[in-house]
C-alpha cells in the first residue's frame, strides 16, 4: 500500500512540473517578436492596456498567445479590432501579436484597436489622416468612477426617509 501511494505522489509531482514549461515557450514567442523588426505601440481603453507588435505578414492576429477568434468569440469585438485595417485598406498586410491585460473584453478590444492604429501610423505616416478622421488615434479616457463613502455605488445614494 505504501508503495502505491509513493508512486502516485511522484506522478502528481511530475505533472505539476510540466505546466511551467508552457509559460516559458510563450515568453520566447513574445521575445522573438520583440527582437525582430516589429513595430511596437501601446493602446489603452478603460482599464485595459494592450502592447501591440506589428510585422509585415499575412494578416494573422494573435492576442495573449491565442488566435483572435478564440480570444474574442463575439464577432462585434473581432470587427472592432479589424476596423483600422478596413479604413486604411490594409487587410492581410500585417501580422499582429498583442499582449493585453486589465479590464474586460470590450475594453481589451478597444485597447488592441488603439494599439493597432498607433502601430499603423508608425509604419506608414501617410495613414495618419484617415486614422485621425475616424478617431482611432484618440485614447478614450473614460474610466469607471470609484465608489464613494456613504453611497451604494459611485453616485447612488441611500434611499431618503422622511420619518
Amino acid at each position: 500500500m505504501t508503495e502505491v501511494k509513493k508512486t502516485a505522489t511522484k506522478a502528481a509531482k511530475t505533472t505539476k512540473k510540466a505546466s511551467p514549461a508552457k509559460t516559458a515557450t510563450k515568453k520566447t514567442v513574445v521575445a522573438d517578436i520583440k527582437l525582430s523588426n516589429a513595430i511596437y505601440a501601446t493602446g489603452k481603453r478603460k482599464d485595459s492596456v494592450a502592447r501591440v507588435y506589428m510585422t509585415a505578414g499575412k494578416g494573422t492576429i494573435i492576442i495573449n498567445d491565442t488566435p483572435i477568434n478564440e480570444y474574442f468569440r463575439r464577432p462585434v469585438l473581432q470587427m472592432i479590432i479589424a476596423q483600422p485595417f478596413a479604413i486604411t485598406k490594409r487587410e492581410g498586410a500585417y501580422d499582429i501579436v498583442a499582449i493585453v491585460s486589465g479590464g474586460g473584453l470590450s475594453g481589451q478590444a478597444g485597447a488592441v484597436k488603439h494599439g493597432i492604429s498607433k502601430a499603423l501610423e508608425k509604419a506608414e505616416p501617410e495613414l495618419r489622416k484617415a486614422l485621425k478622421a475616424a478617431g482611432f488615434l484618440t485614447r478614450d479616457s473614460r474610466v469607471v468612477e470609484r465608489k464613494h463613502f456613504g453611497h451604494h455605488k459611485a453616485r447612488r445614494s441611500t434611499q431618503f426617509s422622511k420619518r
